[in-house]
């Protein structure tokens, strides 16, 4: 696997008499896992037939696609990251705190593309996805 950093800047406050200061902290961050998916129609409902109106839960219905009820469309790889139920409900809160344009979320919302997902953080916890999009 290949090995990335990226980084997070994460601001906090710090206040002292004199008043509030700024301080920026930098987070190095590792892909721990990847992979590529097609979001086709069975990704954009949920197992009881709900449209999804949120590009993460339509994510999200992929890889429950994908490890729970073996709905696997052609193309579609496995990862090690969301097999755990845990960290698929943990996928809205990693997106947020990650990427994808408002284009990549209008193609995921309409379906019939692909997604690349690099799952970020340390060791095996997930912090933020970085997610591209293409058709």
């Amino acid at each position: 696997m290949k090995l990335y950093i990226a980084l997070v800047v994460v601001l906090f406050a710090s206040s002292s008499v004199a008043g509030a200061q700024s301080k920026t902290r930098v987070v190095k961050a590792d892909v721990i896992d990847s992979y590529t998916a097609y979001i086709g129609a069975n990704d954009l409902n949920n197992s009881n037939g709900t449209s999804l109106t949120k590009p993460w839960q339509i994510i999200r219905q992929d890889r429950a696609n994908y490890h729970v009820y073996d709905l696997r469309d052609v193309g579609d790889e496995g990862d090690e990251f969301f097999t755990d139920a845990k960290n698929r409900q943990s996928l809205e809160e990693m997106l947020n705190n990650g990427s994808m344009s408002a284009e990549a979320q209008r193609m995921i919302l309409r379906g019939d593309c692909w997604i690349t997902v690099k799952i970020m953080g340390h060791e095996n916890r997930g912090t933020f996805l970085v997610v591209d999009v293409w058709e």
